[in-house]
């Protein structure tokens, strides 16, 4: 068990808390990230069905997984035996027979079938035949989109939460010095991925790594116009940059950050935008405290852009904690003109300054932590252009 158990009761009685205030009677959550964060379960079995079922008034959720993971489920959650609910491997890719057929006889054993039951829409593998076997075998209920709520339960860390992401900022540093290190001309991109991998997976004398919920991310040359690319076998080449964005991993707790390396003689243009984008970053960080919002931080991050001409239309960072594939983001605030969040201690987000020109781009990101007066950043390196 990661966390206490009272940390946990805290996590359940803050979302039966928005439960109510949502008029929810009884939550089902397929978010792999909500699973961990309400019961503690960690495994590869996100992608069939699995989910967290919250009643506004149980002391406990239920934990409903496959049989063939119902071990995990019993060493990795703090919950009572009787609260996880196993379904049997005659569900399992048998259509049209479903495993929401059972939840769905669950619920309906528990009278909970008349009840207002609030779904995750929008979480990834909470698929199409989840929803209608939901929809059709409980027509007495009151289904609605529970909106993320979860999520914004999880927004702000506890400190223990904190701890952990502190360890993976660490292997962060750790797999970005081996990327500088590795990325040569005519080495290839797969051998400079798997060297930095290593180093994620091997992380501290203290800790090991983890799994990172998205691949390292490696676009170069005229890639670096473009996002979300990962490597391929090409080499890199005397000349052209390379964009890094990497995150360390500690009990699934993430800390990403992102850097541009450039291979061979100084490049002036791209040495002066990465100074602007640097400036604009931490122009957005210097404006995170308790009590302001993701836009006034947006807004002092875009000022810089506007003075120097630069745009940039997407958003510029994101609430981060718990990641499974296919993402680290928690899917809630973000740090984006008009996002009227307001920031509290412990609230934390990758803020990302990405400035991308057609052929060519730079980027670097940081792990922002609010702290009770101000902001601090997780990991602690150079954000300069790297020039080799």
């Amino acid at each position: 068990m990661l966390f206490t158990k009272e940390e946990y009761k805290d996590r359940l009685k803050k979302t039966q808390k928005m439960m109510r205030e949502k008029g929810i009677e009884l939550l089902i959550s397929h978010d792999t990230n909500n699973l961990n964060y309400l019961t503690g379960y960690d495994a590869w079995s996100f992608y069939y069905a699995q989910c967290a079922i919250v009643h506004v008034n149980a002391d406990e959720p239920l934990c409903f997984v496959r049989a063939q993971d119902a071990g995990g489920a019993y060493i990795k959650s703090y919950l009572k035996n009787e609260n996880i609910i196993v379904y049997d491997e005659n569900y399992i890719h048998t259509w049209p027979k479903h495993p929401y057929d059972y939840l769905v006889q669950i619920i309906k054993e528990k009278k909970w079938d008349k009840l207002c039951i609030g779904v995750e829409m929008d979480a990834h593998y909470y698929t199409a035949f989840c929803h209608e076997k939901i929809k059709q075998g409980l027509p007495n209920a009151k289904i609605v989109d529970s909106d993320r709520l979860v999520n914004w339960v999880r927004l702000v860390k506890s400190d223990t939460e904190i701890e952990f992401m502190k360890s993976a900022a660490k292997i962060s540093e750790k797999g970005m010095k081996t990327a500088m290190e590795v990325i040569n001309p005519g080495v290839r991109q797969c051998d400079a991925v798997g060297e930095i991998q290593k180093t994620l997976f091997y992380g501290t004398e203290e800790f090991g790594g983890e799994y990172s919920s998205i691949a390292t991310l490696l676009p170069t040359g005229k890639g670096t116009s473009a996002s979300h690319l990962t490597a391929s076998q090409d080499k890199f080449v005397e000349g052209e940059s390379t964009i890094i964005e990497l995150s360390g991993v500690y009990k699934r707790y993430h800390a990403p950050m992102a850097r541009t390396v450039l291979l061979g003689k100084p490049d002036q243009l791209k040495i002066d935008t990465m100074k602007k984008t640097i400036e604009a970053l931490e122009a957005g960080i210097s404006a995170t405290k308790p009590g302001n919002t993701a836009d006034d931080v947006a807004q002092a991050f875009w000022k810089i852009l506007d003075k120097y001409g630069i745009e940039k239309k997407s958003r510029t960072g994101y609430s981060i904690g718990i990641g499974y594939p296919p993402d680290w983001g928690e899917h809630t605030l973000n740090i984006y003109k008009g996002d009227m969040t307001i920031l509290e201690p412990n609230v934390c987000f990758h803020m990302i300054a990405v400035m991308q020109f057609g052929d060519w781009g730079v980027e670097a990101s940081e792990a922002v932590r609010v702290t009770e007066s101000g902001s601090e950043l997780f990991c602690n390196m150079s954000k300069e252009l790297f020039i080799k």
